[in-house]
C-alpha cells in the first residue's frame, strides 16, 4: 500500500506499508552502481580478455648466471704466423626457456626477445665516486624458439678486465654481481635473474651504484667468439645501418 506523505517544509513523497511493489525505486546508489558494473564488464571484454587470449608466452624461465673465463681464440688462415699470448675474457651465461601460451604461434617461435644485462664491479678507480660501478647492455634477439632451452651471454674483454681489476686474469671474482631482465612481447610477465640477492629487490636499482659506459659490456657478435657454438645461442638482431 502506498501512503502520500508531506514533511514540515511542504515536500511531498510516498511511503510503502508492507513489501514495496516490484517496480518500486531502489536505493539511489543502484543508479550509479549499474553503470559502473557495465563499464567494468566492458573493460574486461575489450582489454583484459583479448590480452589473455593473445598470450603467446605463458612464462619466461631463466637460470642463475654462470661464469667462465675464455682465452682469445686462435684462428688459423693463409696468413703469416704472429707471436702472441691469448688473454682472458669473462663470459656470463644464462639458460632460458619460454613456456608457450594459449596463443603461441604455429611455427613455434616468437619474433624477438630483449635482455638487459647489469654488471656490478667494485670501484677501485674513482675514489670520490660510489662503491660500485654499474654497467648495462641491452641486446635484442630474433627467431626465438618456444619450449626449448637456449642461452644468452655477455662478455667483458681483456682490456676491460684489466682496467677494472688491475689483473689480466678473468674469473667470477672479477665482478661483484650480474643480473638482468628478459622481456618478450606477448609474455604474461618479464623475467629477472641475478647472481646475488633477490630478483624481487634488484640490486641494480640500489643508489650505491655508479652508472658508467666507460667499460663496455659486449654481446657475442662483438667478440672473437662470434662464430663459435652457434646453435647454443640465439641470433642477435643487427643494428639498423
Amino acid at each position: 500500500m502506498v501512503i502520500l506523505t508531506e514533511n514540515s517544509a511542504g515536500q511531498k513523497g510516498e511511503a510503502f506499508l508492507g513489501s514495496p511493489p516490484v517496480n518500486a525505486p531502489i536505493m539511489k546508489s543502484s543508479r550509479y552502481l549499474l553503470p559502473f558494473v557495465r563499464l567494468s564488464l566492458a573493460f574486461f571484454a575489450v582489454v583484459v580478455a583479448p590480452a589473455a587470449m593473445a598470450q603467446t608466452v605463458k612464462k619466461i624461465e631463466a637460470s642463475d648466471p654462470t661464469f667462465e673465463d675464455l682465452q682469445s681464440p686462435s684462428v688459423g688462415g693463409n696468413t703469416g704466423k704472429k707471436s702472441w699470448k691469448p688473454k682472458d675474457w669473462l663470459e656470463v651465461e644464462v639458460k632460458v626457456k619460454l613456456e608457450p601460451g594459449r596463443s603461441a604461434p604455429r611455427d613455434g617461435h616468437v619474433d624477438r626477445l630483449t635482455v638487459r644485462w647489469f654488471v656490478a664491479v667494485e670501484n677501485k678507480i674513482d675514489k670520490a665516486g660510489q662503491k660500485y660501478f654499474l654497467m648495462e647492455k641491452e641486446v635484442t634477439h630474433v627467431n626465438v624458439p618456444l619450449d626449448e632451452d637456449f642461452y644468452l651471454s655477455c662478455y667483458l674483454s681483456p682490456a676491460t678486465i684489466k682496467r677494472l681489476t688491475g689483473s689480466e686474469r678473468a674469473g667470477k671474482n672479477s665482478i661483484t654481481a650480474v643480473g638482468g631482465e628478459i622481456t618478450v612481447a606477448g609474455a604474461s610477465a618479464p623475467a629477472r635473474f641475478t647472481s646475488q640477492g633477490s630478483v624481487s629487490k634488484p640490486w641494480w636499482q640500489s643508489p650505491t651504484m655508479q652508472r658508467t659506459n666507460k667499460y663496455p659490456l659486449l654481446d657475442k657478435s662483438e667478440t672473437p667468439f662470434k662464430f663459435l657454438w652457434w646453435d647454443r645461442y640465439l641470433e642477435i638482431e643487427s643494428e639498423p645501418g
